[in-house]
């Protein structure tokens, strides 16, 4: 994004990814999801293409996805 010359804004604006995580993600403060990554090379010409030789980490208590909370329902006060 930086060699290309386009401003962060400009890029958001063509990729409909907002320019702030666009910034944050430049800056390496946060990772895009995939369909923002792949959005963003196809504007620059881009193709994402899995690594064959690729080997998935080990899954630990750190990288699996935390487990999702139940609402709680609310209590009605009696009255």
């Amino acid at each position: 994004m930086g060699q290309s010359g386009l401003t962060i804004y400009r890029i958001g604006k063509a990729t409909g990814i907002d320019a702030a995580n666009l910034r944050r993600f430049a800056r390496g403060d946060m990772s895009i999801r995939l369909d923002k990554a792949d959005k963003l090379a196809a504007y620059f010409g881009l193709r994402l293409t899995p690594d064959p030789d690729a080997v998935p980490p080990e899954p630990t208590p750190e990288n699996l996805a935390r487990p999702t909370l139940a609402k709680r329902s609310r209590r009605r006060k009696a009255k």
